[in-house]
């Protein structure tokens, strides 16, 4: 049975729409590609799901004028970091525009790798291939297929909801 006083209705706006989405906790990873130059660009991404098994394809919602987009397009490519709960720095910093972000956290390009494996941060690194686009608004979501998966550590990982990082509970 439902509680009416729990019952309000409001108009969706982009404030409202950010403050029901806090509220659906979710892991937290940075997607990395590298450019035309071959630099590494990457940012913090909360927006990633799984799609299919067979192919094993997931999908990254971008900033549509984000140079991580820019860089995934040029290249066909992106690596997908699934960070551990250790991680929050690099999330943070991920998510803060800062351009010396990869002098900052240890990073390596894997052999067939697609983007940056951050390689102290990440529990685990899907690399994929870009396979679909598709526009939303301020968004592009990517669709990957993955080729590649590596297992860097055996953490638990790092949520993000309620506008909180926290880790996986034990309980």
């Amino acid at each position: 049975m439902r509680d009416p006083a729990l019952q309000v209705a409001a108009e969706a706006t982009p404030d409202g729409f950010r403050t029901m989405m806090s509220r659906f906790p979710t892991g937290v990873c940075v997607v990395t590609a590298l450019d035309a130059d071959g630099e590494p660009r990457g940012m913090t991404c909360s927006a990633v799901c799984s799609v299919s098994i067979d192919p094993p394809t997931l999908l990254v919602c971008l900033r549509a004028d984000s140079p991580t987009l820019a860089a995934a397009l040029a290249s066909g490519a992106f690596t997908v970091n699934l960070l551990h709960e250790g991680a929050q720095d690099v999330a943070e910093l991920f998510a803060s525009g800062d351009p010396d972000r990869f002098r900052a956290t240890p990073w390596e390009r894997a052999p067939d790798g697609a983007g940056p494996h951050l390689i102290r941060d990440a529990h685990t690194v899907a690399d994929c291939d870009v396979v679909l686009t598709q526009r939303m608004g301020s968004h592009v979501t990517v669709f990957g297929e993955t080729r590649r998966i590596t297992q860097r550590h055996v953490q638990e990982p790092l949520l993000y909801g309620l506008r909180q990082f926290r880790s996986w509970s034990r309980t």
